[in-house]
């Protein structure tokens, strides 16, 4: 890998894209493999430095000290207006280009795209609009549990370059994929999964169908001997995956694994889920689940050692949780929901909801289908918040007559005005529900601080 690495970037002009997590784990094994012609680093964020000097140890185990004095930066709202004066562009995920990647005279490539290169036939890699943090760790517990060598990288918080210290011939590489590190790549994995795709981050890509394709790279670069597990309203079209589907769904028992219930059916495996035993709630998680069943058999794991490991792992924070009780009420937190479809699912899945907490940042993305579910759930307080909470009641107020029990809304500034009043009218006996169905982006660092806020102000910590 580090030999590939060499080989891209010796005697080549190498800009680093965006210095985020990744772009900071780019850097290192840069300077670690050497022979670059210059290093430069681009980034938005004005106030942007560099430490005056970073420890290294290079290819030939020497460790040396490299001055920021032999990197160049770029900090500022025009970090991008010079991409063509480099050889190489290593893109963060999340950057947006002024223009299509292939129309610029330098090659633009990515971590996930070098590290896909290296050990392409040993990943598995899982992509969707939702479910895709749930299947990969998942997955990653119940092979690790089951005495494979396995390694989790990518979208979870881990960058790809690293984790290669910890992988031998024999891994399998469990790879969360955002949509983001899938826009420019031209290499797909050995295993697929193609979770589901929603209305998300037109922000960032303008039209549904460049979202869209962005998550279709998964599949498009697969060749004959490749899988894909993917789900039933995002198939390939005809002739753009080259590599063998297996369909997923929990409404065709005509499909390859199938979900009834609690009930998984692949090949010759007839599983049970065991629903009461394991943290993972409602249908969409148990949904989940039945990827990574197929996925399983695929490799060869039991349904013995698939159990064990499935009552055994952890949800991740921030994930339809149980956060605690207070005054009789239960208290959920599912900040993660950007979608409409999250926020349904939550109603769906807590037993007693007698609040749900909807808003976030504006997207523009439809809400039409949410608002027609809350028309006809039986939960009796809806506290909307935000840009977003905003926008749903007034599309509720002007174009639909016909909602159900109008007064169930309640419109608020913002998540403290929110848990205020949840705390004064979510019945004892009830849950209370963060699902916000919309971006914390503006308002929280990120959807994690979105969760913490919302535990410390029902617990006032």
């Amino acid at each position: 890998m580090l030999s590939r690495l060499h080989e891209l970037i010796k005697a080549k002009n190498i800009l680093i894209l965006g210095f985020g997590r990744e772009g900071r784990s780019t850097l290192n094994r840069i300077l670690e493999v050497g022979d670059a012609a210059s290093i430069t680093i681009a980034d938005g964020n004005e106030a942007l430095t560099l430490p005056a000097a970073m420890e290294i140890t290079t290819l030939s185990g020497e460790k040396k000290s490299v001055s920021s004095e032999e990197i160049k930066l770029l900090a500022g709202a025009h970090y991008m207006d010079s991409l063509e004066n480099y050889d190489v562009v290593f893109k963060s995920p999340g950057v947006v280009l002024p223009k299509a990647a292939d129309e610029y005279t330098c090659l633009i490539t990515s971590q996930t795209e070098v590290f896909f290169e290296a050990y392409r036939e040993q990943i598995i890699g899982i992509t969707g609009t939702k479910g895709k943090s749930t299947t990969s760790t998942l997955l990653y517990h119940i092979l690790q549990e089951s005495g494979m060598d396995t390694v989790l990288a990518g979208n979870i918080g881990i960058p790809f370059f690293d984790i290669l210290e910890q992988i031998t011939p024999a891994s399998r590489i469990v790879c969360e994929l955002s949509c983001h590190q899938l826009e420019y790549i031209h290499v797909s994995p050995h295993i697929a999964i193609l979770l589901n795709i929603h209305e998300e981050h037109l922000d960032h890509y303008g039209t549904m169908e460049k979202y869209v394709h962005a998550k279709q790279q998964i599949y498009l670069h697969q060749k004959e001997q490749d899988l894909l597990f993917c789900g039933l309203d995002v198939l390939p079209a005809k002739g753009t995956c080259l590599s063998h589907i297996l369909t997923v769904s929990d409404r065709f028992a005509s499909c390859d694994v199938t979900l009834t219930g609690t009930r998984i059916r692949f090949e010759s495996g007839d599983y049970r889920i065991p629903a009461s035993e394991i943290r993972l709630l409602g249908h969409h998680n148990h949904l989940d689940i039945a990827f990574d069943y197929g996925v399983c058999h695929e490799l060869g794991v039991d349904d013995e050692s698939f159990t064990k490991a499935l009552i055994s792992y952890e949800p991740l924070p921030h994930r339809l949780r149980l956060i605690g009780s207070l005054d009789g009420v239960r208290y959920y937190d599912d900040s993660i929901s950007t979608i409409c479809d999250t926020a349904i699912q939550a109603l769906k899945s807590i037993p007693s909801p007698g609040s749900i907490l909807i808003g976030g940042m504006d997207r523009g993305i439809d809400y039409r289908e949410l608002i027609e579910y809350l028309s006809v759930d039986s939960v009796p307080h809806i506290i909307l918040m935000e840009a977003t909470g905003k926008r749903i009641y007034e599309e509720i107020k002007n174009s639909y007559p016909a909602f159900h029990d109008p007064d169930r809304l309640h419109l608020v500034e913002h998540l403290s005005d929110a848990v205020e009043l949840a705390k004064k009218v979510t019945p004892r006996g009830s849950a209370c529900i963060l699902s916000p169905a919309a971006a914390s982006y503006g308002i929280f660092k990120n959807f994690e601080e979105r969760g913490d806020a919302f535990r410390d102000l029902v617990f006032e910590l």
